[in-house]
């Protein structure tokens, strides 16, 4: 079975909601940052940092000397759309499940990026 991702607008809108009540009751919103992972094709994702430091690649990019600590972009010229995005979503998946004590679902991959992912994969570390 494939694993069902929130889609963008229904996570920032449950994001909305949770700091709407947060300031309604006096607290302060919280800070998230925000780091742009831009694929082969130009595509570009926004991603959380704390997500994609799943990557000790990207983690070490953003942390070290390196242009991209500064900038918070960081280029894929050899990481196509459709591997990035699947890279990102293991990314959330990992996250997700990595404290927990419950079985979790198993993280599909389809037949036609297995190469590509396994290639990604190894270069971001994750």
């Amino acid at each position: 079975t494939k694993n069902s991702w929130p889609s963008l607008p229904a996570r920032a809108q449950a994001v909305g909601s949770a700091a709407a009540a947060m300031a309604s009751e006096g607290a302060a919103e919280p800070q998230r940052t925000y780091v742009k992972l831009i694929s082969a094709e130009g595509h570009e994702f926004f991603v959380e940092k704390h997500i994609a430091e799943v990557s000790k690649t990207i983690s070490a990019m953003l942390s070290g000397t390196f242009a991209e600590s500064s900038s918070g972009e960081i280029r894929f010229p050899e990481i196509t759309t459709p591997v990035l995005e699947k890279v990102i979503q293991y990314m959330h998946y990992k996250r997700r499940y990595e404290n927990s004590d419950k079985q979790f679902p198993e993280f599909a991959i389809e037949r036609n990026l297995v190469s590509e992912l396994l290639l990604a994969a190894n270069f971001l570390d994750c």
